[in-house]
C-alpha cells in the first residue's frame, strides 16, 4: 500500500472517531478569516471543549459514510472545518453563531446531532438551547429552595428544561 493512501486511511479513522464519539458537530464555510481571527476562535472553542478541525471533504464525506451519517455530502463542498464537541451538544452552535454575528464571516455549513443531518436553520435552533451547565444550574437553584415553595419555585425552571428536552426530541425527529 502507498503512503498516500495509507495517511488517508489514518486521517478518515481520525475523522470516524471523532464523528463517533461526539454528539454535536457543526460544519463551517471558513473563508475570508484572518490569521488573528481564526486564532481566537479556536482558543474560544478550546476554552469549552470544542475541537476545531479543517478537513478535507472527501475523506469527511468516507468517514460518515463508515459511522451511518448519512446526508452530509450536499454539505461537503469548498473549504470546510468541522467544530466537535464531546461533551455539551449545544456548545459549538453557540460560540460558533457568536463569533459569525461578531466577525461578519465565515457561515454555518450544517450540523450533526446524535448521528443526524441538520441545515443551517436546526444549527441556530440549537444553538437557541440552553447549556447542559445552565440546565444543570437552574436545576440545582431551584433545589435548594425551600420546600414549602418548591412547587411554585420549581414551575418556571422544569417547565423550561421540559422545553428544552421537547426542542431535541424534536429536532432527532425531524431529521
Amino acid at each position: 500500500m502507498n503512503k498516500q493512501r495509507k495517511k488517508k486511511e489514518i486521517a478518515v479513522g481520525e475523522i470516524r472517531e471523532r464523528l463517533s464519539r461526539s454528539p454535536s458537530a457543526v460544519l463551517t464555510d471558513y473563508r475570508g478569516l484572518t490569521v488573528g481571527e481564526a486564532t481566537r476562535l479556536r482558543s474560544q472553542l478550546r476554552e469549552a471543549g470544542v475541537e476545531f478541525k479543517v478537513l478535507k471533504n472527501t475523506l469527511t464525506k468516507r468517514a460518515a459514510d463508515e459511522v451511518g451519517i448519512t446526508g452530509l455530502e450536499t454539505y461537503l463542498e469548498g473549504p470546510t472545518a468541522i467544530a466537535f464537541s464531546s461533551t455539551d451538544p449545544v456548545a459549538p452552535a453557540k460560540i460558533l453563531l457568536q463569533f459569525i454575528k461578531t466577525a461578519k464571516k465565515m457561515e454555518i455549513k450544517a450540523g450533526i446531532l446524535e448521528g443526524k443531518v441538520i441545515d443551517p436553520d436546526g444549527v441556530k435552533a440549537l444553538a437557541d438551547l440552553p447549556s447542559r451547565e445552565e440546565l444543570l444550574a437552574k436545576l440545582a437553584g431551584s433545589m435548594k429552595a425551600p420546600l414549602y415553595g418548591l412547587a411554585s419555585v420549581l414551575a418556571g425552571p422544569m417547565r423550561n428544561f421540559v422545553y428544552a428536552l421537547d426542542q431535541i426530541r424534536q429536532q432527532k425527529e425531524a431529521s
